[in-house]
């Protein structure tokens, strides 16, 4: 009597990367953890079927220990993808009102969005050198009275990283 895989975990998963995509000027000017970064966030997506897509969470410490880098150099990966229209945050990171914190979520460009028919918004082929798209950044812990969940304390800045 052999086991029964059905019941077995996966514990491999597999995300594809488009060559297309990453024969972009815009992938080509990210930085390397960012380029990094990117396939992590997008095996948080579940398959067109189960479509996530705008609901993506990694949070920077999770994202830090899948890279094995330290949290101000995925900060600045998360911000450098945001830059270049790899992913768009849709809502932002907050306290709970159980105290339990949510990471910020992000949408794929290169996906369509759940509920939404045609290609994605695909923004990084629109992105040239110099034209940055806007970064939302999360709060910090500077206030240690964070208010309850709330996606308007975001900030949109301008993102003034390095260009390999």
């Amino acid at each position: 009597m052999g086991r029964d895989k059905r019941d077995e975990k996966r514990k491999e998963a597999v995300t594809a990367m488009r060559l297309s995509v990453m024969q972009t000027p815009a992938w080509r000017a990210l930085s390397m953890p960012a380029q990094a970064l990117y396939p992590w966030i997008k095996l948080e997506w579940r398959g067109a079927k189960f479509n996530n897509n705008g609901k993506l969470r990694l949070s920077t410490r999770q994202a830090a220990e899948c890279m094995g880098c330290n949290l101000k150099t995925v900060m600045r990966a998360f911000q450098d993808l945001q830059a270049k229209g790899f992913i768009i945050q849709t809502e932002g990171a907050c306290l709970g009102t159980e105290g339990m914190g949510k990471s910020p979520a992000y949408e794929l460009t290169e996906i369509v969005p759940a509920g939404q028919q045609g290609p994605g918004k695909q923004l990084f082929m629109n992105w040239s050198d110099g034209h940055d798209f806007p970064v939302k950044l999360s709060p910090t812990r500077a206030n240690p009275k964070t208010k309850a969940c709330s996606a308007k304390g975001n900030t949109v800045v301008p993102f003034k990283g390095t260009n390999r």
